[in-house]
């Protein structure tokens, strides 16, 4: 039998390499690995033969079948991939050209402008801070000086969320509410800014989106001034847009601030000259900022007697659309690779 096993080996495997494709090499696995095949047959007779017999032939007769097995498998591998070759080529296929290269990856262009703003507020001794999307009413407005009777709230398109029993939560339309929860959780001296989507429930336009970035600033100290906002803004705006870049500092209104301010750079577009940008004013409003409300800085347990701050808050998407003469703050939200690879 030992005989019988070592020819059936050897004429298995010289058929095997002679298979040249798919079904001759299914018919090859019925006839040396199927249930009637051969070896299947010398393996059930195994059981008429003496002890040591049975158990030195059943060793040789396993083997065989794994060397078969492992060899149908192999086989079957190359048969595949010639086959694959083949219909590639028929389809006219060079499969030989080197592959298409995967392009470099890049930031968008609203967290290449967030990197930028974050370099430059730590080089002041900013840090960075994060907070909810979705906020309770008092964050975003009671704590911050706007109550519901408050005509400010009309100016904000809030899309609430529905919780029974828990109090009124929206997704938050500034990234304020952080001011008093940071406030409630650290003593001065504080020094922060805080990067964030927000969200108003409004029609979208050119200049008007859905979802957008904002970056709050806040800093609370023992004799913080008007003199130390204006200087930290002026930093800012020069690190950004340079040097030479004109900025306008004149009051505002803002019911978490008092005194409000608004700061406006010099038109990118026209050098200040006035132009559709600009509204032919030769100025671009970029954020707005003021001292804090000593109602706040109550309402936080803060001695408004010792201490003073001052907080600022500004569109993300403002400024690359001023940089770049972007026209449409929806061409950052809208996926279209053909616009952001220019980044």
């Amino acid at each position: 039998m030992q005989k019988q096993l070592e020819e059936l080996h050897t004429q298995a495997l010289s058929e095997l390499e002679r298979v040249s494709e798919s079904r001759e090499l299914e018919l090859w696995r019925v006839h040396y690995l199927g249930k009637k095949s051969k070896l299947t047959q010398l393996l059930r007779s195994l059981a008429t033969l003496p002890l040591e017999e049975r158990q030195s032939i059943g060793a040789q007769a396993n083997e065989i079948k794994k060397a078969l097995e492992t060899g149908l498998i192999e086989k079957r591998e190359i048969l595949e991939e010639t086959s694959l070759i083949s219909s590639l080529e028929q389809e006219g296929l060079d499969t030989t050209l080197p592959g298409r290269p995967i392009s470099a990856e890049r930031l968008h262009p609203v967290t290449q402008t967030l990197e930028e703003i974050y370099d430059v507020f730590r080089n002041m001794g900013f840090q960075i801070f994060e907070g909810p999307d979705v906020e309770w009413d008092y964050y975003n407005f009671e704590a911050l000086n706007i109550p519901q009777w408050h005509p400010s709230r009309d100016t904000f398109a809030t899309l609430w969320v529905d919780s029974p029993g828990e109090g009124a939560r929206l997704l938050r339309t500034h990234t304020s509410p952080m001011q008093i929860r940071i406030m409630e959780n650290s003593r001065p001296p504080i020094r922060a800014i805080i990067p964030g989507r927000c969200y108003r429930y409004e029609a979208t336009d050119a200049t008007h989106e859905s979802m957008f970035y904002q970056v709050e600033g806040l800093a609370v100290d023992k004799n913080i001034t008007l003199t130390d906002l204006k200087g930290t803004l002026f930093e800012f705006c020069h690190s950004l847009f340079g040097s030479e870049r004109k900025i306008r500092f004149r009051c505002d209104y803002f019911p978490f601030v008092e005194p409000g301010v608004e700061i406006a750079i010099q038109c990118l577009a026209c050098n200040g000259t006035g132009c559709r940008v600009c509204s032919y004013s030769g100025w671009v409003e970029i954020l707005g900022a003021g001292m804090v409300h000593p109602d706040i800085l109550k309402r936080v347990d803060i001695d408004p007697e010792v201490y003073t701050g001052f907080a600022f808050g500004l569109g993300v998407e403002r400024i690359p659309m001023l940089r770049y003469d972007i026209d449409d703050i929806r061409l950052f939200y809208s996926n279209d690779l053909r616009f952001l690879k220019q980044f």
